[in-house]
């Protein structure tokens, strides 16, 4: 078997600005394949996946996986949905295209490869382009530049790996969008928590999001001690308003009089919390 030329490694040679050949292309024996353990994409919806099922026994696979030698197999370079979904339709072999190549050239074609076909998750895609310049030891220009994006594009990505974990994970299962991340990395880390639950529990929309991370950035930080100085059975209140009405409840109180300071942001926010008032915002 004629090997095919060696990728080197740099970027350039990964990313060429001239297409080179590939390697030799076979029919390879779906059960003789492992999936590459760096593949940048952890999830796989079912229902796509399912989708793709059915495309592969109407129409078969129509694209090629990328695999080399591996043991007495093949490993996954690219392609994995397409291999998981031939071997539900059935498929005793697979189109595939043979490449011989070292472990760091695998990764890193397994990185470029899912990132060009622009369906990895946001967190994903930052994952593999923070991969790629740790492993070129490259800057974020000039990665843009050899992937054919913009700069602020990768920056916008990267900022995502800035998240506190609780939000990488909705951000994962699609419970917020980069829109709503970037509202959260926009706050103090004590606020980003804050403004995650109010996402969640209320379903807020990007621009909602912005409006309360606004507001929370104007905020007064407020004392731990004083905050601890209210008597139990005003913080018990304090904290009973919080959870029934999914927002900051401060309370200000004193021997004669004192003060209940309900936080809202924005107009929508607003009449949610007067209709869980009972208060009409048309009357």
């Amino acid at each position: 078997m004629k090997r095919t030329k060696a990728l080197g490694r740099g970027l350039d040679a990964l990313i060429p600005l001239e297409e080179q050949p590939g390697g030799m292309a076979f029919l390879c024996p779906v059960d003789a394949i492992t999936p590459h353990p760096g593949q940048p994409r952890q999830r796989f919806d079912p229902e796509k996946l399912q989708e793709l099922v059915q495309t592969i026994r109407e129409k078969g696979v129509l694209s090629p996986i990328l695999v080399r030698s591996h043991g007495e197999g093949y490993q996954l370079i690219s392609g994995e949905r397409r291999w998981r979904a031939a071997k539900m339709a059935g498929l005793k072999e697979i189109p595939a295209i043979l490449r011989e190549v070292s472990d760091q050239e695998a990764l890193e074609l397994s990185l470029i490869e899912n990132i060009q076909r622009e369906d990895l998750s946001p967190l994903e895609e930052a994952r593999a382009y923070q991969a790629l310049m740790e492993l070129h030891n490259t800057t974020q220009e000039e990665l843009a530049k050899r992937l054919g994006k913009d700069r602020s594009t990768l920056a916008n990505a990267l900022r995502l790996l800035k998240l506190p974990k609780p939000a990488q994970e909705a951000l994962d299962k699609g419970q917020i969008t980069p829109g709503h991340a970037r509202c959260i990395l926009s706050v103090k880390n004590e606020q980003q928590e804050t403004l995650l639950r109010a996402i969640l529990a209320r379903g807020l929309s990007v621009r909602a999001a912005e409006d309360m991370s606004r507001a929370l950035a104007r905020a007064p930080q407020k004392s731990r001690t004083k905050s601890q100085q209210l008597p139990p059975e005003v913080a018990w209140i304090r904290d009973r308003l919080r959870a029934r009405l999914s927002t900051r409840v401060r309370i200000q109180h004193g021997r004669r009089k004192g003060a209940i300071l309900i936080e809202y942001y924005g107009p929508q926010d607003l009449e949610r919390i007067l209709r869980l008032l009972g208060v009409s915002p048309n009357s």
